[in-house]
């Protein structure tokens, strides 16, 4: 624990055994052994409150980015221009062409497709309007 060796350790015992004799030695280690034992139960229940203090910080931290990346995205809803509907597709015009083929069968042959109107043509463009700030269907704002 403390970087102390058997040797180190033989050498404070027979300094304990000189010292406090036989008769006082057990009695001794004994108490020496219950104060080794509080002093780790005290630092435990102090290391666990600091661990819980700290994972009740993350938590603090990780619901106040949750509100911020939510704030974010109701922003970005807001201030996006809406999507233009995409353009309909027109359907292909087939003709028929009569081949000189010897069973006379028609064949059938797919037209040039009429050219795609530009978007602005179809619809104009709605310019982005901002609601009213006293608009009750917006959330609320963060102070």
């Amino acid at each position: 624990m403390f970087g102390i060796s058997f040797s180190e350790l033989l050498l404070v015992g027979l300094v304990a055994l000189l010292v406090l004799g036989p008769e006082r030695l057990p009695g001794a280690a004994r108490t020496a052994g219950l104060w080794v034992g509080r002093l780790k139960r005290s630092f435990n229940a102090i290391k666990q409150e600091v661990e819980r203090e700290i994972g009740a910080d993350e938590i603090r931290r990780q619901l106040h980015n949750e509100h911020i990346l939510s704030l974010e995205q109701e922003a970005r809803k807001i201030f996006t221009p809406t999507q233009q509907e995409p353009t309909p597709v027109e359907p292909v015009a087939t003709q028929t062409i009569h081949a000189p083929t010897a069973d006379a069968t028609p064949v059938v042959a797919a037209a040039e497709p009429a050219p795609a109107t530009p978007v602005e043509a179809v619809a104009p463009a709605a310019a982005p309007t901002t609601p009213a700030p006293h608009d009750p269907t917006l959330p609320p704002r963060a102070p």
